[in-house]
């Protein structure tokens, strides 16, 4: 695992996720910091989380700070990794953001470092997104292929 992030090509971080009890709260907390928030019903339906078809309802609030995306979730049932999180006893910093032109081949590629998804999604052809873990690191990554 020597690889750095210049060997890997990856983008910059465009988000940081936290996991909270409460995104009102997160509001109160935040708001001089990150706001303006933008809110939005988050939940997915049928993504494949720890090889298993999976729903899971989040509220998320959206901030910035520059140029990258501070996201605040609140997991209000179902399973995903937010849902680990909380049951965990946890809150706070969750995941960082890459977005990315090919999710799969990413998985390929940061599986060479450790990485291995648990919690992927094709919305469409064009939009996916995978959350990854390696042993023994509390931080995860997101991988967002989107179009502009």
């Amino acid at each position: 695992m020597s690889a750095d992030r210049e060997s890997l090509g990856l983008p910059p971080i465009d988000q940081v996720g936290f996991v909270v009890q409460s995104v009102d709260e997160a509001e109160k907390r935040y708001g001089p910091l990150f706001g303006p928030f933008t809110r939005m019903d988050g939940s997915v339906q049928g993504a494949d989380y720890r090889g298993r078809v999976r729903d899971v309802q989040l509220q998320l609030l959206f901030g910035r700070s520059g140029d990258v995306e501070i996201e605040f979730i609140e997991w209000r049932g179902g399973e995903s990794p937010h849902s680990e999180f909380i049951q965990a006893g946890r809150e706070g910093l969750h995941h960082l953001r890459y977005r990315v032109d090919d999710t799969d081949a990413w998985i390929r590629k940061l599986g060479t470092v450790g990485y291995e998804p648990i919690w992927y999604k094709k919305l469409t052809p064009e939009i996916v997104f995978a959350y990854l873990e390696r042993e023994s690191d509390p931080l995860l990554l997101e991988l967002l292929q989107m179009p502009v």
